[in-house]
């Protein structure tokens, strides 16, 4: 026990020294009032809202991406544990239940969306992707397994993520996984094939939980047992380079502080994330000319 804790105030000391040596890759610009209950990951649907995995209401919450005001919640009856919410090309909601262990697809996602269309196994699921080829991948988190589903059969998979997170997909259509256990991230190929493992001391990783894949291939990275949130470029020299930080390790409210946060969702410019323990989302922002 003793040697855990020297572990981790060990971490938490470098995770802090990168947050002081690296600057901020965004700028506060708004945040909802704290009215969700540990919100987890989160994504803009077709039809412009935000909706928000909710988990200890056990809902998808609904918010304004403009303003962040609290719109009001998806009217499913109950998603206990709710984890994550992505959107295929065609509209349709991927919904990760780990109280149910099994991931629900909805053939569009509103106030009223009626019944799934299916739904997936997938042992105390945490992360789910609807990806752009039409199949689905989910991550088994109490068995470790990644699973790719296609046509509602399982068609692939990849062991060794016990506990992992979320699963994202990346510009050329590589799957992301944050395999927070391990403290790393790994990427694969659409078949599961491992193509990048990135767990390089330098980036600190406590728990890198859930993330995001900007238009450029850059990981935007919640490590919410560190309290902040990272920018890596994959592809950088040795092992990948780290762009910026949000957070300076120290849990807390207000612009550049989070409380484990968990959700990441990049919207060009704008970075909205799950500010879970503050029970809020804020959004961050590149100002461009």
């Amino acid at each position: 026990m003793r040697s855990l804790l020297l572990f981790f105030i060990c971490v938490l000391m470098a995770s802090q020294a990168i947050a002081q040596e690296s600057a901020p890759f965004a700028s506060f610009d708004v945040a909802s009032e704290p009215g969700l209950r540990d919100p987890h990951d989160l994504a803009i649907g077709p039809d412009g809202r935000l909706y928000v995995a909710d988990k200890l209401a056990n809902q998808i919450t609904i918010l304004d991406p403009d303003t962040l005001e609290i719109l009001g919640a998806v009217e499913t009856g109950s998603l206990p544990n709710v984890r994550d919410v992505s959107f295929g090309p065609d509209g349709k909601a991927i919904v990760a239940v780990t109280g149910l262990s099994t991931v629900l697809v909805y053939p569009e996602m509103s106030m009223k969306p009626g019944e799934p269309e299916a739904a997936l196994a997938a042992a105390g699921t945490e992360g789910a992707l609807a990806h752009s080829s039409g199949r689905i991948y989910a991550m088994a988190s109490r068995s470790g397994t990644l699973i790719a589903y296609q046509g509602g059969e399982a068609v692939a998979f990849a062991e060794g993520h016990f506990g992992a997170h979320d699963v994202e997909e990346a510009p050329d259509g590589g799957v992301w996984v944050a395999d927070n256990f391990n403290r790393r991230l790994v990427k694969y190929s659409p078949d599961l094939e491992k193509l990048i493992t990135i767990d390089d001391p330098k980036f600190g990783f406590v728990g890198p939980r859930y993330l995001d894949v900007d238009s450029f291939g850059r990981l935007i990275v919640a490590d919410q047992d560190a309290h902040r949130i990272l920018m890596i470029d994959p592809d950088g020299p040795d092992g990948g380079t780290l762009l910026g930080v949000l957070g300076d390790g120290v849990p807390g409210i207000g612009p550049n502080k989070f409380d484990d946060p968990e959700g990441v969702y990049v919207d060009g410019s704008r970075y909205y994330f799950s500010d879970s323990d503050n029970n809020r989302i804020v959004r961050y922002s590149v100002v461009t000319n």
